[in-house]
């Protein structure tokens, strides 16, 4: 045995360990993201289950100014974003309208236990029934009075 098969056994030993060093990162990164996936999918089932929202009136006022008025209360434990709460109006989803949270028309955050009065004047007839759907999926719908 030459030196040539000692060499080409390097090789292959070396060409070996390179190929092993590259399967074991490709499969540590793809067990890492598919953990990292899983405990987000339970981090946003958890934020789901602490979500609840209960509508307490749907008004349509008639008198001159021809608005909707929905108010809804934050009943669950989550914390939710009054951006991130969508509004839908005999099925047609609706932007441009006013919110005030406890009083206040400048905020963001509709906290445990507040009460969001969305108000939206761009209707031309009363509507039927509204829907309101929270940043986490969590909807409850009414008829409109």
């Amino acid at each position: 045995m030459g030196f040539s098969v000692s060499g080409s056994a390097a090789i292959i030993f070396v060409a070996a360990f390179i190929g092993f060093g590259m399967f074991y990162s490709a499969t540590a990164n793809s067990f890492e993201r598919v953990n990292d996936a899983r405990e987000d999918q339970r981090d946003q089932l958890l934020d789901q289950q602490n979500t609840d929202i209960s509508l307490v009136s749907a008004t349509w006022n008639a008198s001159g100014s021809e608005n909707l008025v929905v108010t809804v209360d934050n009943t669950g434990s989550e914390t939710l974003s009054v951006d991130a709460t969508d509004l839908l109006v005999d099925n047609d989803y609706r932007t441009g309208y006013g919110t005030i949270v406890d009083g206040d028309g400048s905020t963001d955050i509709w906290a445990s236990q507040e009460r969001l009065e969305i108000t939206v004047t761009s209707l031309s007839s009363q509507p039927d029934r509204v829907k309101v759907v929270t940043e986490n999926g969590i909807a409850e719908t009414m008829v409109v009075s």
